[in-house]
Order: C-alpha cells, then sequence, then structure tokens
C-alpha cells in the first residue's frame, strides 16, 4: 500500500500557485492578441505555457498533491526543453527577424526528449511513477514500493542527466542570445549596452534574465539534493512572469492618459520649434541627408542651425519619433521608390540599402520590415 503525505501550503505554495493563474492568462493575451508583432507573442505565449506547465508540476511536487495525482509525475519535463529556444526565437521575432522553416529545428530536442520519455516513463506502471516520485522528494521519508521494470537501466541515462542537458542548452542559448544581439547592435551602430533602440534594450534584458535562471537553477541544484531546490526557480520563475504582467500594465494606454511633459526645463519656444520643424521637412525633402550613411543627428542639428537637445526633442513631442525612427522612416520611403521603379529591377536589395543610407543589408531588412511589415523582396514582388 502506497504511503502518502499531508497536504503541505506556505507561502512558497501561494506564490507558485498565482504565478500559474497569471502564465496562463498572460499566454491567451498573447496568443489570441491580433496587434503588434504576431509571431513574438505567439513565442512568448508559448513560452508562458511551458512556464505554467513546469510551474503546475513543481507545485504539485511541493504540496505533496502529487500523491493524489501520481500518474502525472513528470509530465511537465520535456517542456524544460522549450524554455531556451523559444526565448531566443522570442528575441530573434521581436527584432523583426522572418520565420524560417529552420527555426522548426529549435524545437527537436523537445519533441525528441517528449517522446523518449514516453517510450521509458509514461507508459510505466504507477509504482515506478510512485518511486520517481518520492525518489526526488521524500527518499529519507517513505518507503519505495517494488517494481518490475521492462527496460534496462541504461535506458534512463537522459532522464538520470536532464539536469546537466537542461543547463547545456540554457548556456548556449546564451551565447548565441548575446551573439545575436551583438551583431544587431553593430548594424545599428550602436554599443552593446546603449538604451538608443528600445528593442534590443528589452531582448538584452531579456537575455540577462536566462543568465540569472541559469545562476538560480546551478545554486538550487548545488545546494538542495535531488529536485527539493524546485521551488525557488518555481519562485524565479514568478517573478518573471509578474515582471511582465507589470511591463504590459505600464505600457497600457489606460494608465497613461495625461501627457507626461518630458522637457519640463527645456527653453525651446514654441516659435523655435515650429520654424525648425518647416527647415526640417524641407532640408529632408530637398537635400535628402538622410541617404548618406554618415547621417546622425549631430550632422542634421548643425544643418538646421540648433543644438541637439532641441532637435531631439523637436522629433520627440511634433513627430513622436526618435532620430534613429525619424531617419528609418526617410530612408524606407525611399527605398520603396527604388524597389518599385522598373530601372532599378537589376539592382540587388544591398545596393538598394546602400543607396539610402544603410550599411547593411540585415539592418535595412530589419528597418524595412518594422515599417511596411514586409521585408524589401516580398515589396519589390508584391
Amino acid at each position: 500500500m502506497p504511503q502518502t503525505l499531508p497536504i503541505k501550503i506556505d507561502i512558497y505554495a501561494l506564490f507558485i500557485f498565482l504565478g500559474v493563474v497569471q502564465a496562463i492568462f498572460l499566454a491567451s493575451f498573447f496568443v489570441f492578441n491580433k496587434q503588434g508583432n504576431l509571431l513574438a507573442n505567439r513565442y512568448l505565449g508559448a513560452l508562458l505555457v511551458a512556464f505554467a506547465a513546469a510551474l503546475t508540476e513543481i507545485l504539485l511536487c511541493y504540496t505533496n498533491y502529487m500523491f493524489w495525482v501520481i500518474w502525472l509525475i513528470d509530465f511537465a519535463e520535456p517542456t524544460n526543453f522549450l524554455f531556451a529556444p523559444l526565448i531566443y526565437l522570442y528575441h530573434r521575432s521581436f527584432l523583426q527577424k522572418p520565420f524560417k522553416k529552420s527555426d522548426l529545428l529549435h524545437f527537436l530536442p523537445f519533441v525528441f526528449y517528449a517522446i523518449y520519455k514516453t517510450i521509458t516513463f509514461y507508459v510505466a506502471s504507477l509504482p515506478a511513477k510512485y518511486n520517481a516520485y518520492i525518489g526526488s522528494y521524500h527518499r529519507a521519508e517513505l518507503e519505495w514500493l517494488p517494481e518490475k521494470g521492462y527496460l534496462p537501466s541504461s535506458a534512463y541515462l537522459l532522464s538520470n542527466y536532464v539536469n546537466e542537458l537542461m543547463l547545456v542548452q540554457m548556456c548556449i542559448y546564451v551565447v548565441l542570445g548575446f551573439w545575436m544581439l551583438r551583431k544587431e547592435a553593430d548594424n545599428e551602430q550602436l554599443s552593446f549596452w546603449s538604451n538608443k533602440n528600445s528593442d534590443l534594450a528589452w531582448c538584452r534584458k531579456g537575455t540577462i534574465y536566462s543568465v540569472v535562471a541559469i545562476v538560480v537553477f546551478v545554486t538550487s541544484k548545488l545546494l538542495f539534493e535531488n529536485d527539493l531546490g524546485d521551488h525557488f526557480i518555481a519562485a524565479y520563475i514568478t517573478l518573471i512572469i509578474y515582471g511582465i504582467s507589470f511591463i504590459l500594465i505600464n505600457k497600457s494606454t489606460f494608465f497613461n492618459q495625461k501627457p507626461i511633459k518630458k522637457y519640463e526645463k527645456s527653453s525651446l519656444t514654441d516659435e523655435i520649434q515650429e520654424n525648425t520643424l518647416e527647415k526640417l521637412q524641407t532640408l529632408m525633402k530637398i537635400e535628402k541627408p538622410f541617404l548618406s550613411s554618415s547621417f546622425s543627428l549631430p550632422l542634421l542639428a548643425q544643418k538646421l542651425a540648433v543644438s541637439q537637445h532641441h532637435l531631439s526633442q523637436i522629433l520627440n513631442e511634433s513627430l513622436g519619433q526618435s532620430f534613429f525612427e525619424f531617419s528609418a522612416q526617410y530612408r524606407i520611403e525611399e527605398a520603396k521608390v527604388l524597389l518599385k521603379n522598373s530601372a532599378n529591377a537589376h539592382l540587388k536589395i544591398e545596393e538598394i540599402a546602400e543607396m539610402v543610407g544603410y550599411n547593411s543589408k540585415s539592418a535595412f531588412n530589419t528597418a524595412f520590415k518594422k515599417i511596411t511589415g514586409m521585408t524589401p523582396s516580398e515589396y519589390k514582388a508584391s
């Protein structure tokens, strides 16, 4: 007769439970929301579902509810191999990188491990699952049940090293993430730690949180035997989920109905702002300085005879754009004309990119898709 233990409810259990609820709520929002970057939203929604599955299993084990649903033990273990790939693909799509069929290869570890787990464990007897649970959480408290294995012990090798495999995967994807962001920063001619490109800054934060997750994961496994420290990992994941919720609420227009005066102490007058805006529009239309790869805020401010600070304020307040968004808009409009001109049919995309001021095809493609929703090649063919 299998032994059980009393249900344990404490602050960790409550905190993790709320994390599960919030993850499911957020996942539904991102999966079914039709606005914004749909591909990035789908990846984030899938990541939150994977988080919810992992948190649910940890919660059941931590509270001893798993004794009542012992057939569910390890049900979420394969989804752990989705965390790192989904974070990487989310960042990639958030930076306007198009979906490629090869992206599906990132899910092979999850598929392979799910099949492996089904063959070796999910079809096993309930005594085997009971022993697996108490072996991870109650090794010194309860007696194991007699079981008859139908596979040799070597068949469970991957399961025995699942934590090490996850750690290797996380480290690989963190390196890939930093490499991708470094490349994007170089394409934008920005420092890796620059906050001028908000998309890059957001993805950089996500990658740093992944590094912290690795530290939490390793620390928990080193300090606690078997899976006894998993509730600390779950607590960190829950913090991430609530962090996403806070950012989502913070960006909501519902809480930002009153405009915030960013340049409260600025000496810029309405007259200077109006005159500079007129000169700016004329300059961009006639001289087209944005076609040069050396086009910059200081250069534009010099041509308009205003300070960089005032020019930045004019772009922000009058046009609602940063300098990078402003220059990209003009460059992409010019590129659209060049792409549709039959006389330029022989030109490559890289040549069009150079003609409108971009030093790299990658930066051009990213900006083009962000503004038009299509890649330059798709736009040219449409």
